[in-house]
């Protein structure tokens, strides 16, 4: 079997990778990424002198690049896409030309191609935001409110398209945030890790009221493997973590891992049209193809301080790349 995935070496790409070449042995990959400031060739040190693994570097919205790369390919894992929110808010156009140009690429390739299955990533934000009660369905209609989730929203439809128009194999997964190994340090758990590990405060939105559904990576990983052997093709899965937290209360759980009190917490102006509240109900993906997320928070964050106490020569050098941004820009 021989997969392409796109943005391999971005943080659910290569932990995905890193997951199949564990799983299978006769499995082999080919990893396009265009290393944008998120992807990293160190997210797979580990394994690129692996056989049955090959990197090429390019976009997604290359078409030649991206025909060439398609050569007997069995599916195509389309992780690739900008994806941070606030960065969405300063300069959309990024995420415009990777998440909807690159997108319909892939597509119009995969098409020609004709591969047997392509699973699109896509994000529980394009449904919009919730209030107190209630969770998301793969039914409910798309409302996303940043221009990150409007690109991938509009990605969505693309991919809804070609199957419907063209037959196009495909299958639409939206996971909830995801947090564990090799997040960028940008994002809000790994900054609010590594902001503690240097002794700094760590920056929440308004009051810390916000809640999102937190999934363990290698959770979402195991529930990409089993879409993409066992889902249907033309439907959506929703990918939800059951664990619905507050900001604030996020905080105070990475503070008490690390051994820091609340004063390390700054509240700071909230972002603009930022969502209250996201939530997935899993029925369909429990009931179809029985997968539940099976790592707790309190587990998975425990884990997820290690890996960044245990390897600091990998997020060191972003964060000081990152310098005055890290203090704005998270999801």
């Amino acid at each position: 079997m021989r997969l392409l995935v796109t943005g391999g070496c971005g943080f659910i790409g290569s932990n995905f990778i890193r997951h199949i070449l564990n799983k299978y042995s006769d499995y082999e990959i080919v990893n396009l990424d265009a290393l944008t400031y998120a992807g990293n060739l160190e997210n797979l040190r580990d394994i690129k002198s692996n056989k049955r693994y090959h990197f090429k570097h390019g976009r997604i919205d290359d078409i030649d690049l991206v025909m060439d790369s398609l050569g007997n390919v069995d599916y195509v894992v389309n992780f690739a896409a900008e994806t941070h929110v606030d960065r969405s808010i300063h300069d959309a156009q990024p995420f415009i030309i990777t998440n909807v140009l690159g997108t319909h690429i892939m597509l119009e390739a995969a098409r020609t191609a004709s591969v047997k299955k392509i699973i699109h990533i896509s994000t529980d934000e394009v449904y919009g935001t919730l209030g107190d009660t209630g969770k998301f369905t793969e039914e409910t209609s798309l409302s996303p409110n940043s221009p990150y989730s409007a690109s991938k929203a509009s990605g969505d439809l693309l991919v809804r398209a070609y199957h419907e128009t063209y037959g196009l194999p495909a299958v639409i997964v939206r996971p909830s945030n995801n947090y564990g190994y090799y997040q960028f340090p940008e994002k809000f758990i790994p900054l609010m890790i590594t902001n503690l590990l240097l002794d700094k405060p760590i920056p929440v939105y308004g009051k810390g009221e916000n809640i999102r559904d937190w999934l363990f990576v290698e959770d979402n990983c195991e529930a990409i493997d089993s879409i993409m052997h066992n889902g249907k093709t033309g439907e959506v899965y929703n990918v939800g973590g059951d664990c619905e937290v507050k900001n604030i209360e996020l905080a105070r759980i990475i503070l008490q891992i690390v051994g820091k009190g609340e004063n390390y917490i700054k509240l700071v102006k909230d972002r603009p049209g930022h969502d209250y509240r996201y939530a997935l109900d899993n029925s369909k993906i429990e009931r179809e193809l029985k997968w539940k997320p099976s790592v707790k928070i309190n587990e998975g964050l425990k884990k997820t301080v290690q890996w960044y106490k245990d390897n600091e020569w990998w997020w060191q050098p972003l964060k000081e790349r990152l310098g005055s941004e890290s203090k704005g820009f998270w999801k």
